[in-house]
Formats: C-alpha cells, sequence, structure tokens
C-alpha cells in the first residue's frame, strides 16, 4: 500500500490517496486504489469506479479521480476479477476469443465460466465490504455494463449510475467497426516494450480523434499495466462473460436509479447507438453525447465528466 497527499494547484485542495490497497469480497481478492479529501472515506459521497474488458483500475486516470474528489466523492477504483493485481480465474475453463465470436455469429450459446451478472456481485461485495451499504457507481464500457447489471440485481445497493460508452447487449444494434474491433482483440507481444508499443497502437485506433492522442501517458500506462500483470486469459473470460450476459434492455426497464449515460458520437468500438439504447431504456435516464469523443477518457474531458457525475449523484 503506498498513500500520499497532494495538492491540487487548481482550486488548492488536498487530495489523498491510498494505492494498492486489497480488499476480500465474493470469496475472491480485489485491488483498489482510494481518493479522497480525508485520510480515511467517509468524508465525501462513495463513487465507485469499474473499468472495462481487460483494463485495469489504472485506466480511470488520477486526474479524472482528483477532479471527482474536488466534487465532493470519496472515489474507489479497483481491479475487476481476471484483471491486474485481482483473483486471476485461471482454473477455470477459458474460450478463445475467437471461439466465443463465432458462437456468437452462429447464433449458440457462448460458454462462459462466469458472466456479468458474477462481475456486478463483485462490485456490491466490494461496497459492502470497505463499509458502505450503497454507493454510486460509475462504469466504463463493459464496466458500465456491470453497472447496469447492479442497478438491476441490487437496485438498494446503487445510489447514482454512471453508464459511459457503454451499452445494453441488444442483438438488434450495430456492431463494432470492424478495424477497431480487431485492434482490440488482436495479440499483444509478450514482453514489456512490445507489449507498450502494441498499446499505443490500439489506444490510437480505438481513442478519441477529436481530443489529443498523448502517446507517452499510453505507453507509460501500459508498462505499468504490464509489471503488475496481464492476463489474455482473463480478457477472453470477460469477453465471453460480456457476450454470454445477453440483452439487458427488457430488465434496464425497471431501474429506477438517476442515470446518466456518456458517449462519444466518434466511438468505434460501442457505436453511439450503444449509448442511445441504454438512455432509451432506463426511464428518465440523461444522455450526454459528447462531439469528438471515442472509447476512451481524453484529458480535456474530465471536468465535464465530474461536473455531471456530480449532477446526477445530486448535492
Amino acid at each position: 500500500m503506498n498513500s500520499t497527499s497532494a495538492v491540487d494547484s487548481s482550486a488548492t485542495t488536498v487530495i489523498h490517496s491510498s494505492i494498492g490497497d486489497r480488499v476480500r469480497a465474493n470469496q475472491l481478492d480485489f485491488a483498489y486504489d482510494t481518493f479522497s479529501r480525508s485520510p480515511a472515506l467517509g468524508e465525501g459521497d462513495p463513487l465507485f469506479l469499474v473499468m472495462g474488458i481487460g483494463a485495469q483500475r489504472i485506466f480511470w486516470p488520477d486526474g479524472l479521480c482528483r477532479a471527482l474528489v474536488e466534487r465532493g466523492f470519496d472515489v474507489v477504483r479497483f481491479d475487476n476479477r481476471d484483471v491486474g493485481e485481482s483473483t486471476k480465474m485461471d482454473d477455470l475453463e477459458t474460450p478463445s476469443v475467437l471461439e466465443s465470436l463465432a458462437a456468437l455469429a452462429r447464433g449458440k450459446a457462448v460458454l462462459a465460466p462466469y458472466t456479468l451478472d458474477h462481475m456486478a456481485d463483485d462490485t456490491v461485495g466490494i461496497i459492502e465490504a470497505l463499509g458502505y451499504q450503497s454507493a454510486h457507481v460509475c462504469g466504463a464500457s463493459m464496466g458500465g455494463m456491470i453497472a447496469q447489471t447492479v442497478a438491476i440485481r441490487h437496485p438498494q445497493r446503487i445510489r447514482s449510475l454512471v453508464s459511459i460508452m457503454s451499452s445494453t447487449g441488444n442483438p438488434a444494434l450495430p456492431p463494432a467497426n470492424a478495424t477497431v474491433q480487431a485492434a482490440l482483440i488482436a495479440p499483444a507481444p509478450w514482453d514489456v516494450d512490445g507489449y507498450a508499443e502494441h498499446a499505443v497502437s490500439v489506444w490510437r485506433t480505438i481513442g478519441s480523434p477529436g481530443f489529443r492522442y498523448d502517446e507517452n501517458n499510453v505507453r507509460e500506462r501500459a508498462r505499468l499495466a504490464f509489471e503488475r500483470g496481464v492476463s489474455p486469459k482473463g480478457f477472453s473470460r470477460q469477453l465471453a462473460a460480456i457476450l454470454a450476459h445477453g440483452n439487458r434492455k427488457p430488465a434496464l426497464a425497471s431501474v429506477t436509479t438517476p442515470t446518466l449515460v456518456i458517449h462519444g458520437d466518434a466511438d468505434g468500438l460501442v457505436p453511439p447507438t450503444g449509448g442511445i439504447d441504454t438512455a432509451e431504456a432506463i426511464p428518465n435516464a440523461e444522455l450526454m453525447m459528447i462531439p469528438g469523443m471515442g472509447h476512451d477518457l481524453p484529458e480535456e474531458l474530465w471536468d465535464q465528466i465530474a461536473d455531471a457525475v456530480r449532477r446526477n449523484a445530486g448535492h
């Protein structure tokens, strides 16, 4: 564990962070970080950040986490099962990415050792293990699907829902851009330099064409992710979990949690129709469609996103 305090130069506020803590939930171990105004959680509104497929908690940028603290949240970001420093499920049978996609294309059942239901239960387990009865939940990409599932399965545990660059699982929606999907599922080299350069290429392909691309930041983050532990089989299991979960749209009609849907109009991995479908499915949901945003979280948008998350959560 590494605890630090830093002064935000724009607001002269001390931000306390604790990096690399661990918690036991749902019979698994999860690595997590916290950002808050006080050394211990409890002063701000609890906000749990759920990341997407194969992505570690560090893909929630520190700067965005600090912006959320500035708006009154205690922020917790964590590695999902099968990612980073959390429990790897390597004892489970693993369908390959191509096997899962082929089954989906043939209309066959996708074999998955776990689904988004289990990952939603993980999220709730972490919330409870850290001492909260409920929390605000914000998810990106697969994390948005997990957050939606928390709202469906555990409505009493979620105070507000934010679904970013995500979708409903509705099979009628258009698929990912073929080039972007190919970039995401292409095997990465198994050395740190090759992995980092592969990440630079992937994020250039799936990222936001309307905003600055910080290649050095992507490379540095990829190196850190590699050192913490990457799991190609974990990626495969998470993809199977997504594909096996099916269409959430009917169930989302029952969600009464205050909901914000954020999507980029330039997202090639999860087309904008995914965000539109999510907002249409959840009663009274707000849709924020951002011009030029792709499948990432550009620095130029951090304040806008943080303001919207705060507004959705209430004051």
